[in-house]
């Protein structure tokens, strides 16, 4: 009897799970009656996200193995566990039998896809980067497929042969968006920030400070800052009395709020690179600067060499510099406009179907 099942593996950050889940919903409506099953780690943001979601959620237990900081015991740790990682992918993928297993990304997604491609089911990976994760360098040899998101990336992998760039799955209410651009001339401009969906620390320090001293300055703005739960009451304290500023712990509308936005401030993520330029924004991208083989960098300095965005490294961000950006886009801005436009050009239209598409044809051919 052929399989109706899908296994999509990966998380640890909103930014590879939510691509997954559009993933998934536009290969529901193409293929009604196929069965979801999502493999992830229980301290992930995808344990978080993935059941609400109505998909079928599993756990194993890995650790990180690339990521800047990590100690040398914690690497040790994680390829000690490794074998046990492997054993339960088997085990899971085993009672499943799926007819195929992508992955999107993360460091659970490596001996997932390894195990099942060892397994001898059709497997996937998509990689978010300008630079490719150390999971999917690894995977490259043994997958039958690789989504790309940047051409760039193509020289860290080991297999031209099966390469597909298709961009990043965004929400289908932000790809909503895409279809016109806001007209930011003779107006207060409106300024969303957001560093993933738990915040950003060191970030939202330097901007409280700012807001809080340079309160005259940034009053010529209307700014929405997300934090994250650790930081939000107390930034929330230090904002009462500033009228030109609104604090949220969490964007639970996040296509509302990128509505609203003239200028985004955030990380470099891929998730979020692909979803302010969906939406034609000018955007000033702050790097996390310990991401693996510093990738967020790498991806804000694609769109940066165009003329499509701005980059503060977070060791150089400061109030005065900040503005300096803003003042740039608030004095010219028919120029932040045309830089949303350029952004745009990074957006690949229908990313989510066109996965979807390619994994049905895989899903329908018969072994």
């Amino acid at each position: 009897m052929k399989s109706n099942k899908v296994i999509l593996t990966g998380g640890g950050s909103g930014g590879h799970v939510y691509p997954g889940i559009a993933i998934i919903r536009a290969f529901e409506k193409m293929h009604p009656g196929t069965e979801f099953h999502w493999i992830g780690t229980a301290d992930g943001m995808e344990a978080q996200i993935v059941p609400k979601e109505k998909i079928h959620f599993h756990t194993i237990q890995v650790g990180k193995l690339n990521m800047k900081g990590s100690s040398l015991l914690s690497k040790i740790q994680t390829l000690l566990g490794m074998p046990k990682a492997i054993w339960n992918c088997y085990q899971i993928i085993k009672t499943i039998k799926p007819k195929c297993v992508l992955g999107i990304g993360g460091f659970v997604s490596g001996p997932v896809v390894l195990t099942a491609a060892l397994m001898g089911h059709w497997t996937a990976v998509w990689e978010p980067n300008a630079h490719p994760g150390l999971a999917n360098r690894w995977l490259s040899p043994f997958v039958d497929k690789i989504f790309l998101v940047f051409d760039d990336a193509k020289k860290y992998l080991l297999s031209f042969k099966k390469i597909q760039r298709v961009g990043l799955p965004i929400r289908s209410e932000i790809e909503a968006l895409s279809h016109a651009q806001k007209n930011i001339e003779n107006k207060k401009l409106n300024i969303l920030i957001f560093c993933g969906s738990q915040g950003a620390r060191t970030v939202n320090t330097i901007l409280k400070k700012a807001f809080v001293e340079m309160k005259t300055e940034f009053s010529n703005y209307e700014i929405r800052h997300q934090t994250g739960t650790h930081d939000f009451e107390e930034v929330k304290q230090a904002y009462a009395g500033l009228s030109f500023i609104q604090p949220y712990e969490y964007l639970n509308e996040m296509a509302e709020h990128l509505q609203w936005a003239d200028v985004v401030i955030c990380r470099a993520g891929t998730g979020s690179v692909s979803e302010v330029s969906a939406c034609r924004k000018p955007a000033i991208f702050i790097p996390l600067p310990w991401a693996a083989d510093d990738h967020q960098t790498k991806n804000a300095q694609a769109l940066v060499a165009e003329d499509a965005a701005y980059m503060i490294r977070q060791n150089e961000l400061t109030g005065e510099k900040l503005l300096s950006v803003l003042e740039k886009i608030r004095n010219n801005p028919r120029a932040g406009m045309v830089m949303g436009q350029k952004a745009h050009r990074f957006h690949t239209p229908r990313a989510a179907e066109t996965m979807a598409e390619a994994l049905i044809k895989e899903f329908m051919t018969e072994r």
